[in-house]
């Protein structure tokens, strides 16, 4: 089925998450922060995901513990998603066009934690929405779900734009290396586990 769900309160948030991988990309989400949900509903239609999200967060202090904590429930989903990885392709890499952004994404599900982030923003905010909390989620995702993520903006002027073709690629790197291929046997490492 490729699906968990995952509840998580702490003194800042609470947040129940249920995701299913290989979905159709159906989605119910609210956060509290107008843009981040539509970040997050734009990653699970171009990734094909299922999922139910509900955060209640500290937002009068700021959005920070609410992004980093979404990222840390879904990375810990995705990983519990995963099961034991048998046979899925576990790279992936994705160029993703929106109007004059263009981002590069790129995947390993490797059992490793690592992020590279290379995205310089000319605005600090798009909307209401801090820019700087964009790598702050994916920090907290690859930690949680264990995986190598790469992250560069090719060229981009506009926040918004940038941080969409980021979503949208996210979510497609996501499902590409995700998918099962008959054709691996266990899994796709020389040392026979990742």
């Amino acid at each position: 089925m490729r699906m968990s769900s995952i509840e998580r309160k702490t003194s800042e948030t609470d947040i129940k998450m249920t995701l299913q991988i290989y979905g159709k990309g159906r989605r119910s989400i609210s956060t509290g922060i107008g843009f981040f949900d539509h970040m997050l509903d734009t990653m699970c239609k171009h990734g094909f995901m299922d999922i139910d999200l509900l955060c209640t967060g500290d937002l009068h202090v700021d959005d920070h513990h609410t992004v980093e904590d979404v990222g840390i429930v879904l990375g810990d989903a995705f990983r519990k998603a995963l099961g034991d990885k048998q046979k899925i392709r576990r790279y992936a890499t994705v160029y993703t066009p929106m109007d004059e952004s263009l981002s590069r994404i790129s995947i390993d599900i490797s059992g490793r934690a690592y992020l590279h982030y290379d995205v310089s923003f000319l605005q600090q905010s798009a909307g209401q929405f801090d820019v700087a909390l964009v790598e702050e989620f994916f920090r907290a995702f690859v930690n949680h779900a264990q995986v190598t993520l790469h992250i560069t903006m090719e060229y981009g002027k506009n926040s918004h734009h940038m941080i969409e073709s980021i979503f949208k690629g996210f979510g497609r790197v996501l499902d590409q290396a995700s998918v099962v291929d008959h054709r691996i046997i266990g899994v796709l490492s020389t040392k026979g586990q990742l």
